[in-house]
């Protein structure tokens, strides 16, 4: 049996070698719950990956460092990455990429294309997702499949969510900057306020930037509407500078 001791020196070991090859270290956007059953184990990982060789670099971190200590039976893969097709560059559109899939059974037969249907099924793209199982020593039969699936759509949801999340605080953050730019510039096409005129000389107090680095899954319905919000408020700004610009005409 491998001492603790033991088992900390693989680890370091490991982790040694990932870090000396890249940075940062690689880490899950979601886990799941785990399910037992009859002494079987099973949880989900799910990472961000560009490309199949990052899906495969995930797998292999998460059997070697962070399952180092408690290796499970069985790591069960698979991924779905939209690449450039070879010779692409992109700038012509979709029609430049690929969707490159691929799923590991790791012994536990017909577990792979599993996992890869409920990504399919739930749209998930550029990620890989492992469902380890530790075997307790009883088969389940088809019961294994459920639990790999409830694992898989577990952080295959989560991963959706917090994409949504960053895709509208990232949207938020374009918008906030365009806001502040045409209001600047209509500030100027207006000309002086009354309150910044010779009778009140002192400095506008700046406003700060919105925060969004709190916010939370459970935060995306109001991300939603402050897009929209800041969607308007653009559109609003603009219609008075182009009056302004033709009154000034």
């Amino acid at each position: 049996m491998t001492s603790s001791a033991e088992s900390s020196k693989v680890i370091v070991s490991n982790l040694d070698s990932f870090v000396r090859r890249s940075q940062p270290l690689p880490e899950p956007k979601s886990t799941s719950q785990e399910i037992r059953d009859r002494s079987s184990t099973f949880v989900a990982n799910i990472f961000p990956a560009a490309t199949p060789e990052e899906a495969k670099s995930h797998v292999h971190y998460l059997r070697k460092v962070l399952h180092a200590s408690r290796p499970a039976t069985h790591e069960i893969s698979a991924y779905r990455c939209m690449v450039l097709k070879a010779g692409k560059t992109g700038l012509a559109g979709p029609e430049d990429f690929e969707l490159k899939t691929g799923c590991d059974d790791d012994g536990e037969q017909w577990a792979g294309i599993k996992v890869l249907k409920v990504m399919e099924s739930l749209a998930v793209l550029d990620a890989v997702v492992i469902c380890s199982r530790w075997y307790g020593g009883i088969m389940l039969g088809s019961a294994r499949f459920t639990h790999i699936e409830t694992c898989v759509a577990e952080v295959c949801r989560t991963f959706k969510s917090k994409q949504e999340l960053e895709d509208c605080i990232a949207m938020l953050s374009t918008l906030d900057d365009i806001l502040k730019q045409l209001r600047a510039e209509l500030a100027v096409l207006s000309g002086p306020s009354a309150s910044t005129s010779s009778t009140d000389d002192s400095p506008r107090p700046k406003m700060k930037p919105p925060d969004y680095s709190s916010w939370t899954e459970s935060d995306i319905p109001k991300a939603r509407r402050l897009v929209t919000a800041r969607e308007k408020a653009v559109a609003s700004v603009k219609s008075m500078i182009a009056k302004r610009s033709a009154a000034g005409t």
